[in-house]
């Protein structure tokens, strides 16, 4: 459709296409690692996607939104061990031409080097408003927002914005000399800047960040932590014509907060985002006349041949490594029935507590089955079922703990259970807007029995060490991820701990390491925890 014409030659009205891309998570080839199967995901399959878009559509501005650099074996390994070449999640968005890019938490797992690197090698501009020099007080990636000016004098401005609690999460080494301001109020700022000072016509808010309350009611459905404030936003903030989010991984389209324009485009590369926005112009000046949003699927896209050229080198060196055997096991590490191995302990998760006790020298650990498709450990172990395992890049600290700490933290744990009609299932908390089964922690060290017939707070009914009943003033020394170690997934009572150990080597590197040093490695289970609706024990059929 042309645009109309103004008696005087001048436009009347404009259409800007907003493509963009968020949590994509290192992939690009659309397969998964852990047994290279076909997935629907990456850049692969979404890059003639985006440039059927482009070319469909007059006047497009195309944007990540966060969380690129890291997720995916792929991209563990060139952070590992080739990162001297160019970074080819960079190439990739250089291709397609990429006009725009925010930080996103995940951007710092492997360290401000690597993160700088891929910055430098950006043919565009990273934002992210609120994450500033701890002395400068200035935006650290740069400028906070990008303008585009297009055909008729429409200005468009795009501010990044990144979710704040980032330092609850990462390794400090991974984020010194930086400081995390509050988004909402950073994003009042520079809206107000962007409108006043650089007479922008259309307002755009790029946001890695979810919403903490539902679109629908306006009730909260997280705790106010700051990690996400998309509905407080769209309330708080004038002039936003369009918000695009990000870190949830939910797929959110066709919706308004508060006369703003909202969307949400997945992860894993599986959707485009697409926002659009017209304007026309009156009495000289141009207003938006209307918006809208929807995700736009991969489909059945072949995969784009100067995507896949890109990844090549890369990519081959991954499935190299990742073939790599390392170990074997007697016995049954199996995961079948992921539900089961929560309820009942299970040989892998219990390996997984050993390594770390022995790695940490401490006597109490807990760690997570990560998400649902975790295979645990065939016969013949390679890295591939390493990294298919642990997929995060943690590290290990040791705190010292209360009792009563301990305590509060199975009984965070045992909320991601509900109990109905005899059966147990996951809780809603856990499982809504995203998975959050890595918030629900295993114990080794420590016998303790979880009733989750009773009331949330009141669930753990045995807790004792090595056959006493821990004391809620004593102090244990207790090995844990760095991610919950700072209180991450809602267990403030290790926030701010005494750290009386911190292992720097990755957890998988951990792994990888004890089973190459024991070349076989024993299934077992010692039985030390149990969960129970009623004291009888809840299985699995």
């Amino acid at each position: 459709m042309k645009p109309m014409l103004e008696p005087n030659g001048e436009i009347s009205d404009f259409t800007l296409t907003i493509l963009y891309t968020t949590d994509v998570h290192g992939n690009v080839l659309p397969h998964h690692y852990a047994n290279n199967e076909p997935s629907p995901t990456g850049f692969a399959r979404l890059a003639p996607l985006i440039r059927a878009e482009r070319a469909r559509h007059e006047h497009t501005l195309l944007l990540d939104n966060g969380d690129l650099i890291q997720g995916t074996p792929f991209t563990y390994y060139y952070s590992r061990f080739a990162s001297d070449a160019p970074h080819p999640m960079i190439r990739v968005l250089n291709e397609l031409g990429y006009e725009g890019a925010v930080i996103g938490n995940h951007e710092f797992n492997y360290g401000m080097d690597l993160l700088n690197k891929a910055v430098r090698e950006s043919n565009f501009p990273w934002m992210a408003a609120n994450i500033v020099g701890a002395e400068s007080g200035e935006p650290y990636f740069g400028k906070p927002y990008l303008i585009k000016e297009y055909p008729g004098g429409v200005r468009v401005g795009v501010l990044g914005l990144t979710t704040q609690y980032i330092p609850n999460w990462e390794h400090p080494r991974n984020v010194t000399g930086l400081a995390f301001k509050d988004a909402c109020e950073t994003a009042k700022r520079w809206v107000k800047h962007l409108r006043e000072e650089e007479r922008a016509d259309l307002v755009v808010v790029a946001y890695h960040g979810g919403f903490e309350r539902s679109l629908e009611t306006g009730e909260l459905t997280e705790n106010e932590t700051g990690e996400n404030q998309g509905y407080r936003i769209c309330m708080e903030v004038p002039g936003i014509d369009i918000l695009l989010t990000g870190h949830q991984h939910r797929e959110i389209d066709g919706a308004y907060i508060n006369g703003v324009r909202i969307i949400q485009a997945g992860g894993m590369g599986m959707h485009l985002g697409m926002a659009q926005a017209t304007l026309a112009r009156e009495n000289g000046a141009w207003r938006v006349t209307g918006t809208d949003s929807k995700l736009l699927h991969q489909g059945e896209y072949v995969p784009d041949p100067a995507v896949v050229e890109i990844v090549s080198e890369t990519e081959e060196g991954t499935q190299g490594w990742l073939d790599q055997p390392i170990g074997f096991v007697e016995g049954d590490m199996t995961i079948v029935d992921p539900m089961k191995a929560r309820l009942t302990e299970h040989p892998y998760i219990e390996f997984l507590n050993r390594v770390q006790m022995e790695a940490a020298e401490a006597d109490i650990s807990c760690t997570s089955l990560f998400d649902n498709w975790s295979p645990g450990f065939g016969s013949r172990i390679t890295m591939r079922e390493i990294v298919a395992n642990y997929i995060y890049p943690n590290t290990l600290k040791v705190l010292r703990v209360s009792g009563q700490d301990i305590k509060d933290a199975l009984e965070r744990s045992a909320t991601y259970f509900e109990y109905e009609d005899g059966a147990a299932k996951v809780s809603a908390s856990f499982s809504d807007p995203k998975p959050q089964h890595y918030n629900y922690d295993m114990w080794e060290g420590i016998d303790y029995e979880l009733d989750i017939a009773r009331p949330h707070g009141d669930r753990v009914v045995k807790l004792e060490k090595d056959g006493k009943p821990i004391d809620p003033a004593g102090e244990y020394d207790v090995a844990m991820n760095n991610y919950r170690a700072v209180g991450g997934g809602e267990y403030p009572m290790f926030k701010d701990k005494p750290v009386v150990r911190d292992i720097t080597v990755d957890v998988s590197e951990l792994l990888a390491n004890y089973i190459m040093e024991k070349g076989t490695i024993q299934a077992s289970v010692n039985r030390n925890w149990k969960v129970t609706a009623n004291g009888v024990e809840v299985v699995t059929e």
